[in-house]
Parts: C-alpha cells; sequence; structure tokens
C-alpha cells in the first residue's frame, strides 16, 4: 500500500516537473508570430515528413477545419507548400518547406541552447541522472 501512495507521489512530481519544463522550454521561442498550434503541426510536419492535411489534423488531435486555417497560415507565411497528392486529386500533400524546414531548426536550436545552459549549471551526477530519465521517460512516451 504504502508502494501505492508513493508512485502517486512521484507520479504527480513528474508531472509537475515536465509541465513546468515543457512551458519553459515552449517560452525560448525565435518569435510569436508564429502560434504555438502552428509551431506545432510544423514540428509534427519535421518529424513526420509530407501528409494529407487530414492526417496532419489527425496527428495534431485537432479537427480538419480547423487544421485547414493553420494550414493557411502557414502557407501565408511561407512555412509549408501544398502540392497535389499523386493518387487522390481531391487532396493534397503539405510538407515544410525550405523557409519551414530552416524556421524549425532555429527554433530547435533556440530551445536546445536554452537547455544546455541549465544544463551547465548542474554537476556531473545529476546530468548523468537525467541522461538515464530522458531515456526511461522517451520509454513511457513510447507506450
Amino acid at each position: 500500500m504504502a508502494e501505492a501512495g508513493h508512485d502517486r507521489g512521484l507520479a504527480s512530481r513528474l508531472r509537475l516537473a515536465v509541465v513546468r519544463l515543457n512551458r519553459r522550454l515552449r517560452a525560448q521561442r525565435l518569435s510569436t508570430h508564429v502560434s504555438l498550434t502552428q509551431l506545432s503541426a510544423l514540428s509534427t510536419l519535421h518529424k513526420c515528413g509530407p501528409m494529407t492535411p487530414g492526417q496532419l489534423a489527425a496527428k495534431e488531435g485537432v479537427q480538419p477545419p480547423s487544421m485547414t486555417r493553420v494550414i493557411v497560415a502557414l502557407e501565408q507565411l511561407g512555412y509549408i507548400a501544398r502540392t497535389a497528392h499523386p493518387t487522390d486529386r481531391r487532396q493534397a500533400i503539405v510538407e515544410l518547406s525550405t523557409r519551414g524546414l530552416e524556421y524549425v531548426h532555429e527554433n530547435i536550436s533556440v530551445r536546445e541552447a536554452w537547455l544546455d545552459e541549465r544544463l551547465s549549471e548542474l554537476t556531473q551526477d545529476e546530468r548523468e541522472v537525467l541522461d538515464r530519465a530522458a531515456e526511461i521517460i522517451e520509454r513511457m512516451a513510447a507506450q
């Protein structure tokens, strides 16, 4: 019984720590002319590659009309390109443009620089613990 209570405490602390770290990382952005929703769509395209707007909406957990608005805004900024679907002319494929890829990479660099700075403030032992924790968290997230 004590084990279950301990796990709930760990779950609560870990949840809060991940939320806070995520909030701080999200704040490390180049600019605010791209919304977090738009940045998330760009990141998904970066990670998963070209896809239909419907597939992108599903991966992002939003309704297709909402994703259509995101895609239009990102197209207007020159961050994504839309091409005809190779087998279904009623559909399109969206993908990062060169400008969009550069924007994603610059945002990743800014966030990683901030995180590198925070990590440099830790001891070697603390960094080793976080290295192992990152492996575990990644395994948990993959389930």
